[in-house]
């Protein structure tokens, strides 16, 4: 359990520390445009600024989807980092890791972490440290590595058949970071590397290589999901009023 809230703690002080770095160019979906450009506050040493801070950042990017891409610029090796980190603790992650450890308490699975209270904890703390280790291994270093652009572009104008094939096309294909088609290493082997490391905190009766492979495949079904809710999230959110948001020209559609 120690691992699990370690890797969570690193991910919010990596956030809130980003927070003071440059922010990658171009609104974000559901990101106030106001925010963005309000001058930076000079920095103090105090836990509570801190924190605010951290909530600051949240408040310029993308709340749901930090990933959804605002122009076609190439990522440095840093802004992978700050965006595997801010995928990390996004409202995304954290209301799937609620969906995910929830259905995992009502069919007791991994059975090792039991029901109850303190159950539910280790399974929620575990859920985000999988996709911590995902978004570590596949949009920062991976995805450094081979030129991969991990970010998910919304294709304007198309059908919810032709979005539904999007989506699963998306999973297995990405784009450089020179704008072409490639395979999606960071998108297909990030989770599968955060699922080998999940061996060493999950109960002993769920390691092994037939339960890794379980779990990588209900990854790849829980990316597809999220690619269809991204291809859909600047609709909805524009239209539901959900979150603030920037011009419509911030969104710049899949080539």
């Amino acid at each position: 359990m120690q691992r699990l809230v370690l890797t969570t703690a690193i991910c919010c002080l990596v956030c809130a520390g980003s927070a003071g770095q440059q922010n990658q160019s171009g609104g974000s979906p559901d990101a106030s445009s106001a925010s963005a450009q309000s001058p930076t506050a000079p920095q103090q040493n105090n836990p509570v600024q801190t924190g605010m801070v951290f909530f600051q950042l949240l408040e310029r990017r993308s709340r749901v989807f930090p990933d959804l891409a605002t122009n076609t610029g190439p990522l440095d090796g840093w802004q992978k980092f700050k965006l595997a980190a801010n995928n990390s603790v996004a409202l995304s992650t954290i209301g799937t890791a609620l969906i995910a450890s929830a259905y995992g308490q009502a069919v007791n699975s991994p059975a090792g972490y039991r029901q109850g209270g303190e159950g539910y904890a280790k399974r929620f703390g575990a859920d985000l440290a999988r996709a911590a280790s995902a978004n570590l291994f596949g949009t920062f270093l991976i995805a450094s590595v081979l030129q991969e652009d991990p970010r998910f572009y919304v294709k304007k104008n198309l059908s919810f058949q032709q979005s539904v094939k999007y989506s699963v096309v998306r999973v297995a294909i990405a784009r450089s970071d020179s704008g072409k088609p490639v395979i999606n290493f960071g998108g297909l082997l990030g989770p599968l590397a955060g699922e080998v490391l999940a061996n060493t905190y999950y109960p002993r009766g769920n390691q092994g290589v037939g339960n890794t492979f379980i779990r990588y495949t209900s990854d790849l079904g829980w990316k597809f999901g999220g690619n269809l809710l991204r291809q859909y999230w600047p609709k909805i959110n524009r239209k539901l009023q959900l979150l603030p948001s920037p011009t419509q020209s911030a969104l710049t559609p899949n080539k």
